[in-house]
């Protein structure tokens, strides 16, 4: 099964293929639009390859309609027919609702028009200065207005633009200490020991051993269960000096990693902490300590 933070990658390496994909479309349309003004320019002064024009045209309007995503623009309809020897009879048709209809007569604009334009080329014999205007006036509207573009976007809506913000988080995630970098790297990844989780307030408390706590990545979900064998061949530390457990007056959304075993000085917050307070006083944390030599003072009788 998929952790929430593996489908929300998911989704976003979709969103940027849908982008980069709508890129590209704009792309070849303004290339078409170039093409087709060039080929409508040439037609001013000779006829030899407007027939060829109009049938790349007819062609690529064609091509563009049978792929324009009109599907979820469409209704569905049921009427009956006649009776006949089976009785009454009804099918169900598709048809296109007043989006489609828009959306397809709004994509053919543009190669309808530039039909138009080269028939009267074909037609009228030499330069007239009439067929110069609508040619410009075709490439004028085609190259700002983009009709193609619009019918497609009204039919599905563009996504919103990346911010360079989000962009940065994504691809380069900021890590506090160089643990949490090799915990999200090894550790949390898709099938690893804690998949989906993050490992923060680490706290070095010898020269082979640190305490940490590991939160969930995703609000209110618990952490998983953590394989310690796994987590043992990955830090080559045997598997008895690895401990996770609860962390004091915390839900199970963050658990406490201690591994090896701390250096002679350790530290009372950390016994208390880890060792205490877990089996006697639940939920209890150490405020101050205050330390001192303990003195016997012994009465006289004089």
């Amino acid at each position: 099964m998929l952790s929430p933070d593996r489908i929300e990658r998911l989704r976003g390496q979709l969103d940027n293929a849908r982008r980069r994909l709508d890129t590209a479309r704009s792309h070849t349309g303004r290339a078409a639009t170039v093409v087709a003004t060039g080929v409508a320019t040439a037609g001013l002064f000779t006829p030899e390859l407007t027939g060829e024009s109009m049938l790349a045209t007819i062609v690529a309007t064609g091509a563009g309609l049978a792929l324009l995503p009109t599907r979820g623009a469409w209704t569905k309809e049921v009427r009956e027919t006649h009776k006949n020897h089976n009785g009454m009879s009804s099918w169900t048709k598709h048809v296109p609702s007043h989006q489609a209809k828009t959306a397809m007569t709004l994509y053919a604009a543009p190669g309808v028009s530039l039909l138009v334009v080269l028939a009267a080329e074909r037609i009228v014999p030499g330069f007239h200065w009439g067929e110069g205007l609508a040619v410009a006036l075709w490439s004028a509207g085609t190259w700002w207005l983009r009709p193609a573009r619009a019918a497609r976007h009204m039919l599905v809506p563009p996504l919103p633009p990346v911010r360079q913000a989000d962009v940065a988080e994504t691809e380069a995630p900021a890590h506090d200490h160089p643990a949490a970098q090799w915990w999200a790297e090894r550790i949390a990844v898709e099938g690893g020991a804690a998949p989906g989780t993050l490992l923060e307030d680490i706290e070095q408390t010898g020269e082979r051993s640190m305490r940490a706590v590991i939160r969930s990545a995703a609000p209110g979900e618990p952490v998983p269960d953590i394989a310690k064998r796994r987590l043992s061949a990955l830090m080559d530390i045997p598997e008895e000096q690895i401990v996770v457990g609860p962390v004091p007056g915390r839900g199970a959304s963050v658990r406490l990693l201690t591994v090896g075993t701390a250096d002679t000085a350790l530290d009372a917050h950390t016994v208390w902490a880890t060792r205490i307070a877990p089996l006697a006083m639940p939920g209890a944390v150490i405020t101050e300590i205050n330390f001192g030599s303990m003195t016997t003072t012994k009465e006289v009788d004089a």
